[in-house]
């Protein structure tokens, strides 16, 4: 039986210890409340990256992305549920003897697989991943699966979702090269390595003039079709053109879901 007060050390150690933000009390309490579901006595921790200030300013995002929260915080991801937001970026800045390793690895080592599992089993099946793909055994491995599990972990908690659709997938071509939204409740994003996931808004049907990109290692929350908010979002994403250019991103992609059929989780407004 999993036991609310041992979520309590492993948040902090998410939120305070590995991540060089400064919260206040009042914040780490609203963040630790969001967990409906009990904890496992599983530690999460997210050593990977240390918390960063956009590639624009606020105020400059704001003006041409009205739809898109960008936070510096796990807590802000929270903005997903407001009204009239799409999406919410949490800006991440990795570390960099870790973006190092993965940026070199080669892609046939890099884990890939896809399933739909507990967030609580997360960490164990990109373990076992791992070995199967020979990711070298070393401390920036540990933190990829851990960076993983708290994510898988931090998404459930957010959508009150009882399981993820866990996608990670080393990608060499345009995987998903047009705007779209996607058919679901809401899925996070977040890519290790290479160019990170595109977005801008799509106004009467049109391709989105202006294209952000969001930075390797932040993760995006967006919302998807079956958001009960109407009229529905603007905002379209796609992957990053790389066909032909050599690169190898590795992407996390979770959806949540609310039973291993994979059936979207129904959420509430606000």
């Amino acid at each position: 039986m999993r036991e609310e007060c041992s979520r309590l050390p492993a948040l902090q150690r998410l939120l305070v210890e590995c991540y060089v933000i400064t919260f206040q009390k009042e914040a780490l309490c609203a963040f630790l409340n969001l967990s409906t579901r009990k904890s496992s006595g599983n530690r999460t921790r997210n050593p990977l990256a240390r918390s960063a200030v956009g590639h624009v300013t606020a105020a400059q995002h704001q003006q041409a992305f009205q739809p898109v929260a960008q936070t510096q915080s796990a807590l802000g991801l929270s903005a997903i549920r407001s009204a009239g937001c799409a999406a919410a970026i949490w800006h991440r800045d990795p570390l960099t003897e870790f973006q190092a390793w993965i940026d070199t690895l080669e892609p046939a080592m890099l884990p890939t697989f896809r399933t739909t599992l507990r967030p609580e089993r997360v960490r164990q099946a990109v373990t076992q991943v791992c070995e199967i793909c020979d990711t070298p055994v070393c401390a920036n491995r540990d933190r990829l699966i851990d960076d993983v599990a708290a994510m898988a972990d931090i998404f459930a908690d957010l959508m009150s979702a009882p399981y993820v659709a866990l996608r990670l997938e080393a990608v060499t071509s345009d995987a998903c090269r047009k705007f779209h939204i996607d058919a679901l409740t809401a899925r996070l994003i977040c890519t290790y390595r290479g160019p990170g996931t595109q977005y801008g808004i799509a106004v009467n049907g049109a391709q989105p003039e202006r294209i952000a990109t969001v930075p390797t290692g932040s993760p995006i929350v967006l919302r998807g079709t079956l958001w009960p908010e109407q009229p529905p979002a603007s905002l379209r994403h796609r992957s990053p053109p790389i066909k032909g250019s050599g690169q190898t991103r590795l992407v996390l992609v979770l959806d949540a879901v609310a039973d291993l059929e994979g059936r979207p989780v129904k959420t509430n407004l606000h």
